[in-house]
């Protein structure tokens, strides 16, 4: 979000902000033209198009998609859902399901650790709360890190898309591809980072240092060959499981510069 938030490119959008289960359904009603959606609501919503190359993924553990239990995890039989994020509820289920064996119960409910593991066995924490769970106490799943050890695959948890039909009434001019590119790209500079890292710190009560680390370290920003190919396999085995109503075919924005070119 650089560029929208240090004025390259903010007074062109309306931007607002939100949960990714929130800005996917601001596109599915079309209240919305644009969104960082969970992978999996692409799944669910008609006429869409994805942005090439900008990605939240992760190649590695992502500390921030947490299963955390009170039970050793193959004993797991009951799981609280932090549902803010599809993509993250459908990896834990094939996680349990493919490779953990069985189906289990969730249920969803609030981020909060107590109330979950007084009612289940385990809890889905996504984000911040994720990101502030002392792992000490608990046992816990990286879900990211357990996706990579079984496919070898990166793991892509969101990316932006479209509506198609609100492309169709964009400026031919706007090279949306770039646009979102370009923003990544200053928002991953040092003095962007550094300043970034900052505030963020402050805001979530954490060190610097990790959230630097968490920012430079365990998120991936491309949404590159690999991710691809991970992206798909995610889709392929959250339809078979059921996690997902399909598998859908990828459809991407063409940018207006690889076009003129």
């Amino acid at each position: 979000m650089w560029d929208f938030e240090h004025g390259e490119v903010g007074g062109d959008f309306e931007i607002s902000y939100t949960l990714p289960s929130a800005c996917a359904r601001s596109l599915s009603d079309g209240t919305a033209d644009i969104g960082l959606i969970p992978a999996a609501a692409y799944a669910a919503i008609l006429g869409l198009l994805v942005l090439p190359e900008v990605a939240i993924a992760s190649r590695r553990a992502v500390r921030s998609i947490l299963l955390v239990s009170k039970v050793p995890l193959e004993q797991v039989r009951s799981v609280a859902l932090d549902t803010s994020s599809m993509t993250s509820v459908a990896l834990t289920k094939i996680l349990l399901e493919k490779w953990l064996g069985g189906k289990r119960i969730y249920a969803a409910m609030a981020p909060e650790i107590d109330r979950m593991l007084a009612a289940h066995d385990a809890g889905l924490l996504i984000g911040d709360p994720a990101l502030k769970i002392d792992r000490r106490q608990y046992y816990t799943l990286d879900l990211a890190e357990e996706w990579i050890r079984h496919t070898g695959k990166p793991f892509v948890f969101a990316f932006w898309a479209v509506r198609r039909d609100a492309l169709r009434e964009a400026s031919p001019a706007l090279d949306l591809p770039a646009v979102f590119q370009n923003s990544r790209d200053h928002g991953l500079e040092a003095a962007s980072l550094h300043q970034i890292s900052r505030e963020w710190a402050q805001r979530l009560g954490i060190a610097e240092v990790d959230v630097r680390s968490y920012l430079t370290q365990n998120i991936h920003y491309q949404l590159d060959a690999g991710c691809l190919e991970g992206l798909r396999l995610f889709y392929r085995y959250a339809a078979d499981i059921g996690a997902l109503p399909s598998e859908p075919e990828l459809q991407f924005v063409e940018s207006t510069k690889a076009i003129a070119g």
